[in-house]
């Protein structure tokens, strides 16, 4: 892409991301889940859970996450770490899509597990970047952590794997959420060991459709290598926040039809 090329695709994204990065935007994403809590551990853990979900219907993802924080007693921090096994039952009923009762227990208790004995969600993610300084690698990390609990086979495929090339586009926007410093109050960036310039896009249907036609992305499925693909090319129209584009290619992608 020539100078003239990206400076006008800029434009264009910028002017598109002016757009859709409001504080309206929360009202029809799941970002509106965490956005109910003030205490830090809920917010991250009700986005966590949250973005686990997110694939799907919009409104079901809402819906079923709001159903999650209310058998939470809105104080998902706080019901993790004192939770009875008897309160822990109800989450056996569950259901997203092929994300199930089992799978929704294991999640609850790898996440005490994480908030009692790993010093909790930053922790974990920045103790990996300090150390690593690759999203990848953190990504990798994460994941082992996360499986230290005893769990069900099936519970694995509900977190990415980027060691078999997974685009991991939930856990990328759980990470948007929390480490993007934005100005328009969407994303929280609560979490300040880690550079935003580091983040790579959550790359789903409609990033990776509108990616494609503005020749951002010419790999044809939708895994990790095109995730570094969209993003290596995303940080040459913005070096320090390339992920704030998630915004202009989803909105063009959903709500445009582009």
């Amino acid at each position: 892409m020539h100078d003239s090329e990206l400076t006008d695709l800029k434009e264009f994204l910028d002017e598109k991301y002016d757009r859709y990065n409001r504080v309206s935007f929360i009202e029809s994403d799941p970002i509106q889940i965490p956005h109910s809590f003030t205490l830090k551990e809920d917010i991250e853990i009700a986005a966590f859970l949250s973005a686990t979900i997110a694939w799907g219907q919009r409104g079901t993802i809402i819906r079923n996450a709001k159903w999650l924080m209310e058998k939470m007693d809105y104080q998902p921090h706080d019901y993790l770490l004192h939770a009875s096994e008897a309160e822990l039952k109800i989450f056996k009923q569950f259901k997203h899509r092929t994300f199930n009762g089992e799978d929704c227990d294991f999640f609850l208790r790898s996440l005490r597990n994480i908030y009692l004995h790993k010093g909790g969600l930053e922790n974990i993610f920045t103790s990996a970047y300090k150390e690593k300084g690759n999203i990848k690698e953190v990504l990798s990390d994460f994941r082992n952590v996360f499986f230290e609990v005893k769990h069900l086979l099936r519970s694995e495929k509900h977190v990415s794997n980027v060691e078999k090339k997974s685009s991991a586009k939930r856990l990328n926007m759980f990470l948007r959420w929390m480490i993007r410093k934005d100005e328009r109050g969407v994303d929280f960036g609560i979490w300040n060991a880690i550079n935003p310039a580091d983040l790579y896009l959550p790359l789903d249907v409609h990033t990776g459709n509108v990616g494609r036609k503005l020749n951002l992305l010419h790999r044809k499925q939708n895994d990790w290598i095109a995730v570094e693909e969209i993003t290596q090319n995303l940080r040459k129209l913005d070096p320090y926040d390339p992920v704030k584009y998630d915004f202009s290619l989803f909105g063009l992608g959903a709500f445009e039809k582009f």
